[in-house]
């Protein structure tokens, strides 16, 4: 009989998108083969602070996991609740800490981490650090798909359309706003869509019809971020697309988003109770759908991903032509979610979803480690 291998899933986290982890975590400890994998939870809250949860799967998703991991904590003498373990490979370890009866090493990390601290390079730094595989893509990777700007720069590097856009400073908005304004007006028409550079879920995202609207737009996603891209607004369908796979990664078929409100903002994506509409696949012609696979494939690979990410394009109304918006490489795992939908109708199921992505983390450790590991 196969050892069972031990998955530390890391969910909540720092980042705005807390809740949506929460979500993205619940679906994959349900979904995941607990006759292959013994799950550790790993939860961290708002305020960083680390915590292993025993309880419930479905007080994760409402926030009560951290209620009960707290009273574990002030009810019993931690070494009655927790075993402190090295947790990592050979001389180079962190501490950790797992339930009872799983003294054991984390073999495999599942960061459901969705925004900054998360997506963003941070955690997968932690774990290359502490020389755990992991899921996902890595450091350089996570980092540059998580800045839209630069993600936007390798783009037209490799010759994809994209969106023109401009750039913003928080730290000139107080005295530049004015001349901003200016630039702004003189590059764009309205509407013009407002963006926090390292965000996702549509966090802190606006849409300005005015001036007044444009400066309360700049306001709030610098409430989020230092830098904050502005877009042109083009009269567009919203394509995404799959991609699983380290090496030679593999295109789902490509679905489109008809969101509830007037864009794909934040409650549109988590909280309208599926009122937005996901059409897989989606209703365009079998060359566009090529297209926006291929170039999807060609965004993997010029920015080093590895194992999955979900690609976001534009597909303009008039003109039928593809742009590229940004690449998640760790996108939504929820019920509604995209990237696991657009894999079922690809043929992958979303339990097998969860098992290859575990694979591929193991593959790729193994692949740089060489005979070492």
């Amino acid at each position: 009989m196969n050892k069972k291998v031990n998955v530390g899933i890391i969910f909540g986290g720092k980042s705005a998108e807390h809740e949506v982890s929460l979500m993205s975590a619940t679906s994959i400890i349900r979904a995941i083969d607990k006759e292959k994998y013994n799950v550790i939870p790993i939860g961290i809250t708002k305020e960083g602070n680390w915590m292993i949860y025993n309880g419930p799967i479905e007080k994760i998703e409402n926030g009560e996991w951290e209620g009960i991991s707290n009273k574990l904590l002030h009810d019993k003498p931690k070494e009655n609740v927790f075993s402190i373990i090295p947790i990592g490979k050979k001389e180079n370890q962190m501490q950790g800490v797992v339930p009872p009866g799983l003294e054991k090493k984390i073999d495999v990390v599942f960061p459901v981490l969705h925004g900054p601290y998360g997506e963003d390079g941070t955690i997968q730094g932690l774990l290359e650090m502490a020389d755990i595989p992991y899921v996902g893509a890595e450091v350089l990777s996570s980092a540059m798909c998580m800045d839209k700007v630069y993600a936007k720069k390798m783009f037209e590097l490799e010759g994809l359309n994209v969106v023109e856009y401009f750039v913003a400073l928080r730290h000139k908005l107080k005295t530049h706003m004015d001349d901003y304004v200016k630039i702004i007006e003189e590059q764009f028409s309205y509407p013009v869509f407002i963006k926090p550079v390292n965000l996702g879920s549509s966090v802190g995202i606006t849409k300005a019809r005015s001036r007044d609207e444009l400066i309360q737009g700049l306001n709030e996603a610098a409430k989020h971020d230092r830098k904050i891209l502005i877009e042109k607004n083009i009269n567009c369908r919203e394509i995404e697309c799959g991609v699983l796979g380290n090496d030679n990664p593999k295109a789902s078929v490509v679905g489109e988003i008809v969101p509830s409100n007037e864009f794909y903002d934040y409650k549109a994506k988590y909280f309208d109770d599926g009122k937005s509409k996901l059409i897989i696949p989606a209703g365009i012609p079998k060359d566009k759908s090529d297209e926006i696979r291929k170039m999807a494939l060609t965004a993997y690979k010029a920015l080093g991903c590895a194992g999955l990410a979900r690609v976001d394009f534009f597909l303009e109304k008039e003109t039928n032509e593809v742009y590229i918006n940004e690449i998640n490489t760790m996108p939504g795992f929820t019920k509604y979610s995209m990237y696991p939908l657009l894999w079922q109708e690809t043929g992958v199921s979303y339990n097998e979803l969860v098992d290859k992505l575990i694979q591929l983390a193991l593959e790729r450790y193994k692949g740089k480690k060489g005979d070492k590991a």
